[in-house]
């Protein structure tokens, strides 16, 4: 089984932000393939979904951004997954919008909530889907910028992002990384 973790903060004044974009995944595939999210006693909303042929446990740490780590690290041990299995969707400032990379064994770069994770499952042996949601133009507007709502404009874009998030995603689990990251990470913004 993988676990798909999308990285967010709970709560409606977080909702259909940037710094989010794993949330607005998640619940992309939740309407896609009709599933639901449901409380569970790991500090997080899952879902078990067999959509694509396979179990996977679809994950929304409710623990805030910065202690992602606490919920992912309980599931993991519960269901005794191997940080191999574990992909996580999480924003990027780094990359432009429009623009998707899967890495693998890579540092925090910056990100609190991969930080956390880093931290509890022991290492940075997890799978990253790096989501770019852009850089504003003043780096002082920083924390601004990533609690920003996507706007308008950005709708469409968004939306394809989510499709090629997707396809990444079953590609590590149906191809391997190594072909995901071939695949995902040379394809034009």
């Amino acid at each position: 089984m993988y676990v798909v973790v999308g990285l967010g903060n709970p709560g409606k004044e977080y909702a259909a932000t940037r710094h989010n974009i794993g949330f607005i995944f998640l619940d992309y595939l939740a309407e896609k393939y009709r599933f639901t999210f449901k409380g569970t006693k790991w500090q997080a909303d899952a879902a078990k979904d067999l959509s694509w042929g396979y179990p996977v446990l679809f994950l929304k740490p409710q623990t805030y951004m910065n202690r992602s780590g606490v919920a992912v690290r309980a599931v993991a041990d519960f269901y005794q997954i191997e940080p191999s299995k574990i992909i996580v969707v999480h924003d990027d400032l780094d990359l432009p919008l429009g623009r998707t990379k899967i890495m693998l064994n890579r540092g925090a770069g910056g990100h609190n909530g991969i930080r956390s994770l880093i931290e509890h499952l022991g290492g940075n042996d997890f799978v990253r889907v790096r989501v770019g949601i852009g850089r504003p133009d003043n780096a002082a507007k920083v924390s601004d910028f990533v609690l920003s709502r996507f706007g308008q404009e950005d709708a469409e874009m968004v939306r394809e992002e989510l499709e090629r998030i997707e396809s990444g995603v079953r590609l590590i689990m149906e191809e391997g990384v190594s072909v995901a990251m071939n695949r995902i990470n040379s394809e034009p913004v």
